[in-house]
């Protein structure tokens, strides 16, 4: 079942975003994030954006949303999206199904386009992005760094006409 999140699945979302912040340099974030940190996160995307969890018997598997690109008006109808699942539901059609009902809610709402930031390399994110239509726009070299190395970003980006 795909549903808009609440505040209350702060900590839900947190067991599953934290290991990625600690394990891995898809975010690159390096301080794991509280449930009352995810709550007001959720809340403020909403305000005028989407935020998404996918659950199977009250148990979360995965969220994704899309929140402001970058804070200039003039970007008031581009999105940054995001989806995180839980290891064992990826490969079944749970991250493609949240990313489907974040996408087809964008254009109803105004939004024009989407981008999708990826830590590289990452080819289940990759091929994810390129599924849903996605087209690869950007590529920095170096921009980050996590665990001692330094880690380059591409970008994708979906227009909605």
């Amino acid at each position: 079942m795909i549903r808009p999140a609440t505040t209350a699945d702060a900590q839900a979302i947190c067991d599953i975003y934290n290991p990625y912040i600690e394990e891995t340099v898809i975010t690159f974030e390096e301080v794991t994030v509280d449930a009352a940190a995810m709550a007001q996160r959720i809340a403020d995307i909403q305000k005028q954006h989407m935020w998404y969890v996918a659950e199977d018997g009250g148990r979360l598997l995965g969220y994704a949303y899309a929140g402001p690109w970058r804070p200039r008006t003039a970007y008031r109808h581009a999105v940054e999206t995001s989806v995180y699942l839980a290891p064992d539901a990826m490969r079944r059609g749970v991250g493609r199904a949240l990313y489907a009902t974040v996408l087809d809610e964008l254009p109803t709402k105004g939004f024009r386009c989407a981008m999708g930031g990826i830590a590289l390399p990452n080819d289940p994110s990759v091929a994810l992005h390129e599924a849903m239509g996605f087209v690869k726009v950007a590529h920095f070299a170096d921009v980050g760094f996590k665990f001692g190395q330094w880690i380059d970003v591409g970008y994708w980006q979906r227009t909605f006409t």
